[in-house]
């Protein structure tokens, strides 16, 4: 019976390898593929074709967009995770009915999907002059990501024992030496599973790029490959090569952090 059970997990396991995988093969497949070749998507090349990726990188203009893709990622997420830390600690060390009340609201905030409020949203960015800046979809970034981040290090900062905040006071630190010097070097895990999870959502955004970063040279990786796009004609190869080019930086970060990223999911969500 205990045979039987480890067989089914493993094709299991196998089987949900197998459909995460498939799109990662049809991907290759088609961005080493050249524009006249009709052959099957499942089928590998029996050629290998770089064009696509010469071609793409220069048609879609990819050097100035993965500029803005790493303007815009690298300071989202760098505030994303200091606002998001500094916010959590006082909702998880002091559990007040005011403090309870402002994390059901963060918390309720991730139920709001952005395009329900696109058409005030672009109001809203014109008026202050967000439009084409790359502080104003940075400023986006920050706000619709911070609810998940609040949620993950608060439930985090709850699983670390109070007897370090007490020891560290009785030293003589205030509250600010405290939090970074003894809490934020403890939320390592949880800051690795909060840089995955909102790096790869800024990084491949689209819906807040072809709205708010609207001329070209500002444009995003999937706003300039979008461009391949028309009504009478489609180029999958180029956009193939481009996004294969487009998933590296998230794919070596994701790397370097895997081994925190799980624990830091699973102790961020006990107590959230």
């Amino acid at each position: 019976m205990k045979n039987k059970r480890k067989s089914l997990l493993t094709f299991v396991s196998l089987l949900i390898c197998l459909i995460h995988i498939l799109p990662f093969y049809i991907l290759i497949t088609t961005s080493l593929k050249a524009f006249d070749d009709l052959s099957s998507k499942w089928m590998f090349p029996g050629y290998l074709y770089l064009d696509n990726f010469r071609d793409a990188w220069k048609e879609a203009h990819l050097a100035e967009a993965f500029r803005s893709n790493f303007i815009v990622t690298v300071i989202s997420i760098v505030l994303i995770v200091i606002v998001g830390a500094i916010a959590a600690y006082p909702l998880a060390r002091r559990q007040t009915s005011w403090n309870k009340f402002i994390y059901a609201v963060f918390v309720s905030a991730l139920i709001v999907p952005p395009l329900t409020i696109l058409v005030p949203l672009y109001k809203f960015m014109v008026d202050i002059g967000g439009m084409n800046q790359y502080w104003g979809i940075i400023l986006l970034f920050i706000t619709f990501n911070l609810p998940m981040t609040i949620f993950l290090y608060t439930g985090f900062i709850s699983t670390i024992p109070r007897d370090l905040d007490e020891a560290a006071m009785m030293d003589g630190a205030g509250r600010f030496q405290l939090f970074f010097t003894v809490i934020l070097p403890l939320l390592k895990p949880v800051t690795a599973t909060v840089i995955i999870l909102s790096g790869v959502a800024v990084w491949n955004d689209y819906q807040f790029s072809i709205f708010f970063l609207q001329k070209p040279e500002m444009r995003t990786i999937t706003v300039a490959l979008s461009t391949f796009f028309g009504q009478y004609t489609s180029n999958v190869g180029w956009v193939a090569a481009g996004s294969f080019m487009g998933a590296i930086p998230m794919t070596i970060v994701y790397l370097f952090l895997q081994r925190y990223f799980v624990s830091g999911l699973a102790s961020g969500a006990i107590k959230g």
